[in-house]
């Protein structure tokens, strides 16, 4: 294998695998959304897999819109909690042997993880943000007063994915390190019209920035 898996070939759907920072590492390219139709359990089977395959730490990365008035479009944000208000749950009617399995969120995002993050992004000389992930179903963006509804609940950030991930990873005893890309400010934090075009431009200006975060931290794992 290549140490930089190269990705820009495959297809969108694929799991990709190779070795980065002299690490093995299995990354999807593109993800399943609640907003395209897909079950949460369809949206959380990537990670089913990776834990068959051995996985032991998972790296969960969005784009997101920034709710925090100190954060600007194109900040990296760790991910130190979440909300879920997506209005659903991939355990959902899920037994262990028969019985409901009651999963602890108190850890939902790794300690450990965000401290080597904190410290790759220091040796980087990259300034990142700390705060909390809000996960709604989308694909509609949100109003200026659900916007002010949920900074004042304690979100920093807000976007249409991960939470799912992030359960049933924590369900196989998986730590997970999160990441946010503020790609936009969101609606009444800015009086710009929000577009998708928008969201792709800055997240693409941000894959270099965030490429070497990344491998500067699994080199630390």
């Amino acid at each position: 294998m290549e140490d930089q898996p190269d990705v820009s070939s495959a297809p969108p759907g694929q799991l990709v695998f190779g070795k980065l920072a002299g690490k093995n590492v299995v990354g999807m390219e593109g993800r399943f959304h609640y907003y395209e139709g897909y079950t949460m359990q369809q949206i959380a089977l990537p990670v089913w897999v990776m834990r068959r395959l051995g996985a032991s730490v998972l790296i969960v990365s969005n784009a997101c819109g920034g709710m925090n008035p100190q954060h600007r479009t194109g900040d990296i944000l760790i991910i130190e909690d979440h909300i879920n208000l997506m209005g659903a749950n991939p355990l959902l009617g899920m037994t262990d042997n028969g019985a409901v399995k009651f999963v602890d969120m108190t850890q939902a995002y790794s300690g450990r993880l965000r401290e080597k993050l904190d410290a790759a992004a220091e040796k980087l000389q990259m300034m990142v943000r700390h705060g909390v992930y809000l996960g709604t179903t989308g694909p509609s963006y949100e109003t200026p007063a659900e916007i002010k509804a949920f900074a004042w609940v304690g979100a920093d950030a807000v976007g249409m994915s991960t939470v799912p991930e992030v359960i049933i990873a924590r369900y196989h005893n998986i730590e997970v390190a999160g990441i946010s890309c503020i790609t936009n400010l969101a609606a009444g934090i800015t009086s710009k019209k929000l577009s998708h075009e928008e969201v792709l431009e800055v997240g693409k200006a941000t894959q270099d920035k965030l490429g070497k975060l990344l491998t500067e931290f699994i080199s630390m794992l």
